[in-house]
């Protein structure tokens, strides 16, 4: 942190799992803290979980395939909060992961592209500008072992690709925000006990969000345009 005022943090798919961990670790961390996702209630219910932090939680309806909820959602923000520095684009779907590549029609294809990538791009295309007109942000992806080259196979073919075209679009964010105090990072939380991973997941949520957090509360010296798991970079 490099000044006096509060961080503030909005976090996408922040209802359950590990975007509500990682809300719930930020808090920790004394950020001010946004919720969002396309459920409203849901999301209320979620932030009911967390404790008494006073002011410093709110709950924004924002669904990453419509531009204009995510507008809304920045307006709503700014209304309570002022202004974001940290972002969690945690927001992700995993559709026939059992699926041979060739099998999957290409509408699913598209469904996985525009959550898990496009939804991203629209989301830092609406939030990323003023964290980089007022010097500094935090971006941080959430990605997938799954989405690795170095290691891919045939798992999951739809979710394992839009990893890393978000892998890369980290990448290229990265660079364009360098000089502007703007960290773009992409991280693996490993296979989490959540509604996606599975209740045979070995990592707990904490230990998920973790390195997710770390990312989001880097000294301005951090790393940018890496991919970090538990904390260690990674190969692409």
């Amino acid at each position: 942190m490099t000044n006096e005022r509060t961080r503030v943090a909005i976090v996408t798919g922040a209802n359950r799992g590990l975007g509500l961990e990682t809300s719930r670790q930020l808090l920790s961390q004394g950020l001010k803290v946004a919720l969002s996702g396309r459920d409203k209630d849901a999301l209320d219910r979620a932030a009911a979980t967390l404790g008494s932090h006073g002011d410093r939680v709110m709950t924004v309806r924002m669904d990453v395939v419509d531009v204009g909820s995510i507008k809304g959602a920045q307006a709503a923000v700014k209304r309570v909060f002022g202004h974001v520095d940290v972002l969690v684009n945690n927001a992700a779907v995993l559709i026939a992961e059992n699926d041979a590549v060739l099998s999957i029609p290409s509408e699913t294809y598209r469904r996985t592209f525009d959550t898990n990538v496009f939804g991203v791009i629209e989301v830092c295309r609406v939030f990323a500008p003023a964290m980089a007109d007022a010097g500094y942000g935090r971006i941080v992806n959430v990605s997938s072992g799954a989405g690795q080259l170095a290691t891919m196979s045939g798992y999951a073919p739809a979710y394992s690709m839009s990893k890393t075209a978000l892998n890369a679009f980290t990448r290229i964010l990265a660079h364009t925000y360098q000089a502007d105090g703007v960290l773009v990072n992409a991280v693996d939380p490993g296979w989490v006990r959540t509604d996606m991973g599975g209740h045979s997941a070995p990592r707990s949520l904490r230990e998920g969000a973790d390195t997710i957090v770390w990312l989001a509360t880097l000294p301005d010296d951090g790393p940018n345009g890496g991919f970090f798991h538990d904390r260690h970079s990674i190969a692409w």
